[in-house]
């Protein structure tokens, strides 16, 4: 009997490397990276002949993306493990092969290349003071960037895994980033700890009734500052985990119980922004 994962699908069996050019396969995914897919009801074959140069963040999630779009990849646990397998297939150590997707996706980040550079951009903008804690850092690469510029970083994520990867390329990077596995709802932080807090891109993987919790625990530890971006989506995206789609309204609404002890800003910049800062 096949496993069956939360959302009640079979779990099947992901696997990436060299492939050769015979036999049916799907229609590999242009732009970002060739990628030639083999899909059965037990299992997924992601071919490639990528080196590690060619691996980033930007690039593998555009071209995962694709696979979702075309239905051959299906949901947020196939996606996932569909990332690491391509990484870590990339001919060279896993350990190598992690080093240089950390690189190459810091570097295209700061350089504009990435899809995500103009927000991260426009959040280290509205850093204020010298200490930063990002909540829900995922890879950690607007924690990188941050300690890149200077400031005293630390990093809160639920899964533990990502945060071993976010030490490592800290090391790698030679940066001083604190990392804690925590969960936004409850973070373990004291009370007016940290100057600004960060809810980047977070907020749409929580269902409704946890938004407000998230929010006013980053209000109980941010000092000065709390900036949270969304994505606007018509629906949410699955294979990232987003459970809403979310508009300027969500965002007013949010940000209402707070009015009288901080001042609130609301925009759109690449998706929709909610600024509050203490009075």
């Amino acid at each position: 009997m096949n496993e069956i994962d939360a959302t009640h699908r079979p779990v099947r069996q992901i696997l990436a490397g060299p492939g050769g050019s015979s036999g049916a396969a799907h229609p590999s995914a242009r732009g970002p990276l060739p990628l030639r897919v083999r899909s059965r009801a037990d299992r997924v074959k992601i071919e490639h002949r990528l080196s590690p140069a060619q691996i980033s963040d930007d690039r593998i999630v555009s071209a995962l993306g694709q696979l979702m779009e075309a239905g051959l990849l299906v949901g947020q646990n196939e996606f996932e493990r569909a990332f690491v397998a391509v990484v870590e297939s990339c001919g060279v150590p896993a350990e190598t092969a992690w080093r240089w997707f950390y690189r190459n996706s810091v570097a295209e980040l700061r350089s504009g290349q990435a899809s995500f550079s103009p927000v991260h951009l426009r959040a280290r903008s509205l850093l204020v003071g010298d200490e930063v804690l990002e909540v829900g850092s995922c890879f950690g690469f607007f924690a990188l960037q941050c300690a890149q510029d200077g400031y005293r970083v630390a990093a809160i994520d639920i899964e533990p895994a990502a945060l071993r990867l976010l030490d490592a390329a800290a090391r790698e990077f030679g940066l001083d980033i604190t990392t804690q596995v925590g969960d936004a709802r409850d973070l373990p932080f004291p009370a007016s700890s940290v100057d600004t807090v960060t809810l980047l891109h977070l907020l749409e993987h929580l269902d409704s009734s946890d938004v407000h919790r998230a929010i006013a625990e980053a209000l109980c530890v941010a000092r000065r500052r709390v900036i949270i971006a969304v994505p606007y989506e018509e629906t949410p995206s699955e294979h990232f985990g987003h459970r809403q789609c979310l508009t300027e309204h969500d965002l007013r609404d949010w940000a209402a119980p707070w009015s009288s002890s901080h001042r609130i800003d609301v925009f759109d910049d690449h998706g929709g922004w909610l600024i509050l800062d203490r009075r």
